[in-house]
Parts: structure tokens; sequence; C-alpha cells
């Protein structure tokens, strides 16, 4: 004791305290030590590409598709893909999958759907296309695509990349992404002890950066632009003026939007015959949708994240503006912009800057390993077991965790839902619910306490009357095709007879996606009239002051 008051408070005494320290805890609270270690065995995601023992035992060839948006990439791929006598394709969009889904079929080659929210069985069908979430990891396949790979850095989305990449069985996967994956799928590749060929592209034609922007002017719009607002009230206020002011008509493309909506308004707007030649939409366009477009010019470089306003990262700016020229259209040359001067500098710094590299990749727990996970808890609620496992849980420098905020708002909701196994909650969280929204949060809520009382889960959806004639009904329709497509997501996740209307859910999607398509171009046509009216008006106030003038002039 007196060796250790002379020492005082110093880090001498700490180094002399701590083994006395350690041995006490060891001997005093051992039962302790062993359940933490338990539970921190059980968030292990160290080596998350030996969970997968069957890929494993594959010889797999990796082609690494590389170069920006227009440079053939994903073509070359679907190529490699379409000869193979198996093959799947995985993406990150509903309305890509089924673009590629219809375009193979249409090539002669057998290929099924599958996507969240709808299956389509094609009789002999030895090809799949599909949304990267419902990979088939469980069967083996010639060649694989993975398309956007470079989303496997994605904050929330990221494991679903990572799972197809380090689990599809295929001996050729070709992965289609950006520059900025490219170290990050080496160091993977290492791991997996993969093969790795980088076939690197380039734009058929360059983007060209217009430095004198829009000036804030709606009248410099030409056919063949595409603005770009981040908001939609911003979407529809752009489209309006635009009608208004100018001679050109307006399609609109936005997340809100079903994916047979957007296919239907970039159809019209890539018809040179249909009378609409701008489109304003907002980033829905970064990937999916084959569009003719001159210029994208941006209207504003702010966008909401959930949290607060800020500054769209350059990564996203780059991979918007390059959709602008496509090779074989009427605007083979893309050229970037703003609407007001003084964001065209943000715009050009994104555009000079090389591709951030991805430092690591996605993960998430399988629901087995949470379940495991959980009962070293049996206290605590679905939200708070996904923040413990957050906090508690192992990661190899290569990988994050990704964010689950959106999963607790969830799990929040359905804890006031007694009766729901751990199981349930864990894929109800994972429905795909605006969270801004009351009315979709309060559906899923009535859908999970049907479903927790062992009773089938009624949609209660009425189908509208008509198109949509002001912007209430027709966020009104956005809303019920939500619903909708909720009650189908789920259809596909839980056994069958606990959704015992998919067909009938599927069929009221369908009409409401294209009552949404038909208001649209209404809103067009109402605008159209609106301009006649204000230049018909405008017409006879001159009139009118010619006419007193010439009364004058005659007195």
């Amino acid at each position: 004791m007196e060796l250790l008051l002379a020492m005082g408070a110093s880090d001498q005494a700490e180094e002399f305290l701590f083994p006395i320290f350690a041995e006490f805890c060891i001997n005093e609270f051992s039962s302790e030590i062993a359940r933490y270690r338990e539970l921190v065995n059980s968030a292990d995601l160290t080596k998350p590409h030996m969970w997968f023992p069957f890929t494993r035992a594959m010889k797999r060839k990796i082609v690494y598709h590389c170069g920006p948006t227009n440079s053939g990439k994903t073509y070359n791929a679907l190529q490699r893909f379409m000869k193979a006598s198996t093959g799947i394709y995985c993406c990150p969009l509903r309305l890509l999958a089924m673009e590629i889904y219809e375009k193979v079929n249409v090539m002669g080659v057998y290929c099924s759907l599958c996507t969240g929210q709808e299956k389509r069985e094609v009789p002999f069908a030895s090809h799949l296309a599909c949304t990267v979430e419902m990979a088939h990891l469980g069967k083996q396949w010639e060649v694989a695509i993975v398309d956007e790979v470079q989303m496997m850095n994605d904050e929330y989305r990221g494991w679903a990349w990572t799972r197809a990449f380090l689990a599809l069985q295929a001996e050729e996967i070709h992965v289609c992404g950006d520059p900025s994956a490219l170290k990050l799928l080496r160091n993977l590749c290492a791991a997996t002890g993969d093969e790795i060929e980088e076939r690197n592209y380039e734009r058929f034609m360059p983007l060209t950066l217009d430095t004198r922007s829009l000036r804030g002017d709606y009248s410099n719009i030409q056919a063949g632009d595409c603005v770009v607002a981040f908001s939609r009230r911003e979407i529809f206020q752009v489209k309006q003026e635009i009608e208004l002011t100018t001679k050109h008509r307006c399609c609109v493309v936005y997340g809100a939007l079903p994916p047979e909506t957007r296919t239907q308004q970039a159809k019209l707007f890539n018809d040179p015959n249909s009378g609409y030649d701008v489109l304003v939409a907002s980033d829905a366009i970064g990937m999916g949708l084959n569009l003719n477009i001159k210029r994208v010019i941006f209207f504003a470089m702010e966008k909401f994240n959930g949290d607060q306003r800020g500054q769209v990262p350059a990564s996203h700016i780059k991979q918007i503006a390059g959709r602008a020229g496509r090779r074989g259209s009427l605007y083979p040359e893309g050229i970037a912009t703003t609407f007001y001067s003084q964001d065209i500098a943000y715009l050009a710094t994104c555009l000079k800057q090389p591709f951030e590299e991805a430092q690591s990749a996605g993960l998430f727990p399988v629901f087995e390993q949470m379940e495991l996970f959980a009962s070293q808890l049996p206290d605590v609620t679905f939200a708070q077991l996904l923040d413990r496992f957050a906090q508690t849980c192992r990661l190899d420098g290569s990988y994050f965790l990704c964010r689950h905020d959106n999963l607790k708002k969830v799990a929040n909701v359905l804890d006031k839902v007694p009766g729901l196994s751990l199981e349930d909650r864990f894929y109800f969280c994972f429905t795909p619910v605006n969270l801004r929204d009351p009315k979709c949060i309060g559906t899923l809520f009535r859908f999970a306490t049907a479903y927790s009382k062992n009773v089938p889960v009624r949609m209660f959806i009425g189908l509208p009357k008509g198109m949509a004639k002001d912007d209430m009904q027709l966020c009104n329709l956005e809303t019920q095709h939500q619903l909708l497509s909720m009650y189908l997501w789920l259809g596909q996740h839980f056994p069958d007879n606990a959704f015992p209307q998919k067909e009938q859910a599927a069929q009221m999607a369908s009409q409401i996606a294209t009552l949404l398509g038909e208001s649209l171009v209404l809103f067009s046509s109402h605008a159209s009239h609106k301009k006649q009216q204000l230049k018909a008006q405008s017409t006879n106030h001159r009139k009118d002051k010619i006419s007193t003038s010439a009364r004058k002039v005659a007195a």
C-alpha cells in the first residue's frame, strides 16, 4: 500500500493496478464476462465471405466492366448474359429489372422477372432479371450480372450488393459500375480467391460543360432539355413555368411515380412526334431509364437528405449529368449546365473531380444471426435490439454496418403490435414504406395488426374514380399506389394465405399507374389551355388600349 501511495495518481500506478483489477473482475464477474463474450460472438460480422461455403468451393471469374454513364459497360455485359445457358441479372431498381426482362425476352432468351413486388414466371426460362435484394443465391448460374456495383458502398442498401457479390454461385460474374468501386472489388477478390479481369470503358462522346448557364431565364429552355430539381414541389413549379412561358410541353419523372408511369413519361419524351420535348425530373433519372437528353440543366444543387438540406454529392451530380447525350439518339453529344449562374462553379468542380474511391462494403445481419443475438437479450424491444447489435458487432476493415435508422422507425411503430414473432418484426421492418406519409405508416400498422391476429390481411383500398384534376388528387393517387406496392411486397415475403388479395392489388396498381400517366398528360393540356387564355386576355387588353386611343384621337 505504501508503494502505491508513493506512486500517487500516475500512469505507473495504473500499470501496477490493472492486472490486479482484471484478476478481481475475472473471479467476481466470470458469468457476466462469459455472457458478454457470447453476445459479441453472436454479432460477429468478420470474414463475411466465409458465410457462403458452397460459393467459396467454386472457382469464379469476376469481370469488372468499369466506366462512366453512357459508356456501353452494361450493354457488353448483357451480350455475354444472353449467350449463356443460364444467367441472372441483378440491379437496383424494379424499372431496370423490368426493362431487361422485356428486352431479353424480345431477343428470344426466356427470362423471368423477380422484384420485391412481383414475380413473372416465364415457362422454360433459363434466365432471371431481378432487383438485387431478390437475387437467387441458392442456385448455380453460368453467368451473373451485378449492375451499379458501386452501390456496395451505399449506407442503406449496400448490404444487398455485398451479399450478391459474395454469395452468387456463378462461373462468371460480370459487375458493372464506375471506377469508385474498383479498388474495393480487388480487395474483396483477394479475400474470396476469385480471379478478376478489368475492362475499362470511356464515354462514347465526351460530356461538355456549358458555363453560360440559363441565367434564370425559362426562355432559354430548348427541345431535348432535362431540368433536374430535387423536390416534387420544385419539379411541378418548373414544369408549370416552362409550359406557361414557352412553346414546350414537359414530361416529369420523380421517385414517387410508379415504374410504369416513369416508363410512359420517358417514352413520351423520347418520341419526337409526341409533342413533349422537355423533361423535368428528380435524381430518379440517374439510373434505370434510357432517355434522349441533349442538356442536363440543374435547377438547384441542394437536396433534403432526410435530416437537412445540403449540397448534392459530387458522385451523384456526375451520375445525373452523365445522362446527357446517348449513342444512337438525336443527341449523341451531352451538355451539362445549371439554371442559375451561381451554381456553375459547383457543377464544374463536381465534373472535374475524380471518382472517390469506396473504402468499404455494406453489411447487415440475416435473420438467423439477429435471432441468435436476440437470444442473449430477451427483454429488449426490436428497435433496441437493432441499436445494441450496431454497438456490439465486430467488422473487418473492408466492411461497414449499414444504417438502420429507417428500420428502427418502423420497428418503433411495430413495437405497439403484440403477437408478432421476432422473425415477423424483422421482415416487416424491411417493407418499402414512405415514412413521411402518416397514411402509409398507419396502413402498415393495420397490416401488421391483422397479421399478428392470424387473420387474412385485406387491403381496404378503393380504386379512384378517374384521373387527378389537381395536385392534391395526384398526391392521393401516388399514395394509393405506394399502399398497394407495400401490400404486394408483404405478399411476396409472407405466406400466400396471409395476403390473399395480391392479384387484385397488382391489377389496381397497374390501373393507378395508368391513371397517373394520363393525369400528368392532362396537367400539360390544362397548362396549354391556360397559356392560350392568358394570351387571349393579353390580346384583348391590347385591342382595348388601341380602341381607347383611337377614340381619343377621333374626339
